[in-house]
């Protein structure tokens, strides 16, 4: 008992070391998004720090068209962005997990 203990220790230090590396990668994975019409386009990391924004200078001339642009495609682009994050973490923390008969907690 003590050695499977010692072994479930082992595999969640793995798994956790598994997590840390996975944010860091995650730093590197770049989502874009753009309004439909193109006028605004935002890039951001996998863990949601934004990386650029373009905008056309016709957006410029309209500050509350600006701010529903930006609204709208930054929600647009976090959303894309959770996703991908929640994915790949998910995935690395499911490979961790010990096998417990009714803890299917990352189907």
């Amino acid at each position: 008992m003590f050695g499977d203990m010692m072994n479930m220790m082992g595999k969640l230090k793995e798994t956790q070391q598994k997590v840390e590396d996975t944010k860091k990668r995650l730093d590197t994975v770049l989502v874009d998004e753009s309004s439909n019409d193109g006028k605004l386009k935002i890039t951001l990391t996998a863990n949601r720090s934004i990386k650029s924004i373009e905008i056309d200078d016709a957006l410029m001339q309209d500050k509350e068209e600006l701010d529903d642009y930006l609204i709208l495609t930054l929600n647009k682009a976090i959303e894309k962005a959770t996703k991908i994050n929640e994915a790949e973490l998910a995935a690395v923390a499911k490979q961790g997990m010990p096998n417990i008969p009714g803890m299917d907690l990352f189907k």
